[in-house]
């Protein structure tokens, strides 16, 4: 939980009250626990899969993304509750928090398995950092004015240069984020593919390409400065160096969002991205 949310600290306490009136145990990670008084049921994430079998997560997309990543490899059904601004990776409203219990308990609800990215960084021959992504890849120059040319492979075969602010590589569930305010498409999570979107190309033929799922992306950085970073979900980064060469593929985790049989995605789409209320 994002305690520095909005209506996050009494959307966390309504939720324990409502589990504690159904004699439903439940266990907080640990630095949420002590702000909230209940540290006789803190546990470590590390203990979540022995102990726990539905994850809440209180807070926006962002609070999502890394709860998702600390706990792919244990394979729990999270339940996002929205307490921040977009909130598009969420199924339930603080004002919704009884009846999203009643569904929990009832299994009232699906469970959708959405595909995770794994990054590598290679610098001279080495891997010298890992991560997993739900979201996205973003390799983009640090500076104004600065350019980054990405020499883009897969499975060893050239795919093309994108001079420009750099690219994403995103998962379906990341073709709402990132990659869609630099132009790419929106994709159906169901679809198992990969994204490559161009960030601010400088040529007018470098567009989005849909890839396939079981690919491996391989990009190499150079430019003549060293202000360029590797991004993970837009929150954990790593400082490149010319010539780095970032590997992409599908992870063997998947994140598990539960989701409203009668809520589809295209309705999420209407009303987070258009405004629409139908």
């Amino acid at each position: 939980m994002n305690l520095s949310k909005l209506h996050a600290y009494s959307a966390a306490c309504h939720l324990i009250q409502l589990l504690q009136k159904k004699e439903v145990p439940f266990f907080l990670e640990q630095r949420m626990a002590e702000q909230l008084g209940h540290t006789d049921a803190s546990i470590p994430l590390s203990e979540f899969s022995d102990k726990v079998d539905v994850v809440f997560v209180l807070g926006g997309d962002g609070t999502l993304l890394g709860i998702a990543r600390k706990l792919a490899k244990y394979d729990l059904p999270i339940l996002g509750i929205n307490v921040g601004n977009l909130g598009f990776l969420s199924e339930a409203e603080p004002s919704d928090l009884s009846t999203a219990v009643d569904r929990i308990l009832k299994e009232d609800y699906c469970i959708e398995k959405r595909l995770m990215l794994q990054a590598e960084l290679l610098r001279n021959g080495k891997v010298i950092e890992r991560g997993i992504a739900l979201n996205d890849v973003g390799i983009a120059k640090g500076s104004f004015s600065r350019m980054v040319t990405c020499t883009v492979y897969m499975d060893g075969l050239y795919l093309g240069a994108y001079s420009g602010d750099g690219v994403i590589i995103s998962t379906p569930t990341g073709s709402t984020a990132y990659s869609l305010s630099c132009g790419g498409p929106i994709v159906w999570p169901g679809i198992q593919t990969i994204l490559l979107t161009p960030i601010c190309p400088h040529t007018l033929t470098s567009r989005p390409m849909v890839l396939p799922k079981d690919c491996t992306l391989e990009v190499q950085v150079s430019a003549k400065h060293n202000e360029m970073s590797l991004t993970i979900d837009g929150q954990v980064g790593f400082s490149l160096q010319s010539e780095d060469i970032i590997r992409v593929q599908a992870s063997s985790y998947n994140t598990q969002l539960i989701k409203w049989k009668e809520r589809s995605f295209f309705e999420v789409v209407r009303k987070k991205l258009h405004g629409e209320n139908k």
